[in-house]
């Protein structure tokens, strides 16, 4: 008997320690999550303390989850409008903004006119989107300026069917469109169709004078030619802020081309040129070689002169008949120079 008393009175003091530390912990744990719980108790949030208990064991940022669900309670959106504890705690495991997504969710809420549902914009935020920055885009319109601030050129740069360049600056008004937002193009793609726009819209001008007396035209064919198809934004305005004139672009082509049509004239010039002294050289040189050749052929009449001594084909009387010859013919040769040059100099 003494032996089972001694067995009771040990199991009554283990007993009793593991209820004093499991006591302990549920009074650590109730003075952890007690300021969570009251506040999720007076707001009507829903959290239960087994909730919090549970948001540690899967690793959930409680306090943010229950301000979460308080801050959509307190502006009237409830587990009807599908934002509730757990998908609260599914969006932060997902890798989501809570806040930003409550605070979207709010701002839709009281601008009344903006259709949101919890799924969409947890989409958005997932997507990479800022979800709260595009409510309030939707709510209150937003001006992009184009080209962009931080671009290298300050302005569009077209050119009317006159040659007369424009520099014009816009800036486009445009309003997020939440279920395009996903998928939907971004603000680089407005600012790169408006500019196209722009461009083309002064280039169909046949003056650059019809567009500075009407800049609203080239609003009126941008916003025409829908522009904001499979984007992220609806195209509100867009308003001409500035516009001058640049260059004259068609005098300064002209001039170009006129300039490149004398350097080709120059060159073909040139090549003629070059074809003729080539010739010439040719002729001169046939010349000298024509002038060797009667050398050659010169020389030659002494020796067979000589030759005809020798075999006596040519006697003494012959060459000096030959001389006379060719004295009369000299003489009458100088004596028509003569007369050719006086006739010459008398004319």
């Amino acid at each position: 008997m003494p032996l089972l008393a001694g067995w009771w009175n040990n199991v009554i003091i283990f007993g009793l320690l593991a209820l004093g530390l499991f006591m302990l912990l549920m009074i650590g744990i109730m003075a952890f999550y007690f300021r969570l719980w009251i506040q999720s108790i007076w707001t009507g949030a829903g959290i239960t303390i087994l909730d919090l208990i549970g948001m540690s064991f899967r690793n959930v940022n409680a306090k943010m989850i229950v301000r979460g669900k308080i801050m959509a309670v307190q502006a009237g959106l409830g587990d009807s409008s599908g934002i509730t504890s757990k998908a609260l705690e599914a969006h932060y495991l997902a890798g989501g903004n809570v806040p930003q997504v409550i605070k979207a969710m709010i701002a839709a809420n009281k601008a009344k006119t903006i259709q949101l549902t919890f799924r969409e914009a947890t989409a958005i935020d997932l997507a990479g989107r800022d979800v709260l920055e595009a409510v309030q885009t939707s709510v209150y319109p937003k001006v992009i300026d184009c080209p962009p601030r931080n671009a290298k050129k300050t302005s569009l740069d077209a050119m009317a069917k006159n040659g007369i360049q424009l520099k014009v600056k816009a800036r486009v008004t445009v309003r997020a469109n939440l279920q395009k937002l996903i998928g939907g193009a971004t603000e680089e793609t407005i600012i790169g169709r408006v500019g196209e726009g722009i461009v083309s819209a002064i280039g169909s001008a046949a003056t650059h004078s019809e567009v500075l007396e009407n800049p609203d035209m080239i609003s009126r064919a941008v916003l025409s030619r829908r522009l904001d198809a499979n984007t992220a934004f609806e195209i509100v305005s867009i308003d001409i802020a500035d516009i001058d004139v640049g260059e004259n672009i068609g005098a300064r082509l002209q001039a170009d081309q006129a300039e490149a049509d004398t350097q080709v004239a120059r060159a073909r010039a040139e090549g003629r040129r070059a074809m003729a002294v080539a010739e010439e050289r040719e002729n001169l040189a046939e010349i000298e070689n024509a002038r060797s050749m009667l050398v050659d052929a010169e020389a030659e009449v002494p020796k067979a002169i000589a030759e005809a001594f020798q075999t006596g084909r040519l006697s003494i009387m012959d060459y000096y008949s030959l001389r006379n010859v060719q004295a009369d013919t000299d003489m009458r040769k100088s004596i028509a120079m003569s007369s050719g040059g006086s006739t010459n100099s008398n004319k």
